[in-house]
C-alpha cells in the first residue's frame, strides 16, 4: 500500500487575502487558483521545496465555517513547517512582520518557534536536527 496526504483544507475568510499572505509573507508558491463557481475556487499553495502536501485554501461559506477561521485546532499548533535553515526563515518572517508567539528554542528534535498566520492559526517553524 502506498498512501500520502495530498492536501490539507485550511478555512480562510477571503481567498485573495490568504493567497497574498501565503505567497508574499511566507514565500509559498501558488500551485493552483481555479474558479469553480461564483463563490467557490480551488486554491492551493505550498512551501517551496520538494514537499508534496499542499494547503487547500477554503473560503468559509457559512457562519459555522466562519467561526472556525483562525482556530481550527482549539488553540493548538496546527501546522508544522520544516525548513533547512531556521535562522534564514525566522529572520525573513520577522522582517515581514510575521507574529511569533513563542521565541526560538533548541529542542532535542531541532530548532523551533511558533508563529501565527494571518487568521491566528498556530504554526511551528522547525529545522530538524540532522
Amino acid at each position: 500500500m502506498n498512501q500520502q496526504i495530498a492536501h490539507i483544507a485550511l478555512v480562510v475568510a477571503n481567498y485573495d487575502d490568504a493567497i497574498q499572505f501565503y505567497t508574499q509573507k511566507l514565500d509559498f508558491t501558488l500551485v493552483e487558483d481555479t474558479t469553480l463557481s461564483e463563490t467557490k475556487r480551488w486554491v492551493m499553495v505550498a512551501p517551496k521545496g520538494n514537499g508534496q502536501c499542499c494547503l487547500l485554501l477554503a473560503q468559509a461559506a457559512n457562519g459555522e465555517q466562519q467561526s472556525r477561521v483562525g482556530n481550527q485546532t482549539g488553540g493548538r499548533v496546527f501546522l508544522f513547517l520544516y525548513t533547512d535553515d531556521f535562522w534564514r526563515d525566522y529572520n525573513n518572517y520577522t522582517e515581514k512582520k510575521i507574529n511569533f508567539v513563542r521565541p526560538p528554542v533548541e529542542e532535542p528534535y531541532g530548532t523551533v518557534a511558533v508563529f501565527e498566520d494571518l487568521y491566528g492559526n498556530l504554526w511551528d517553524l522547525i529545522e530538524p536536527k540532522k
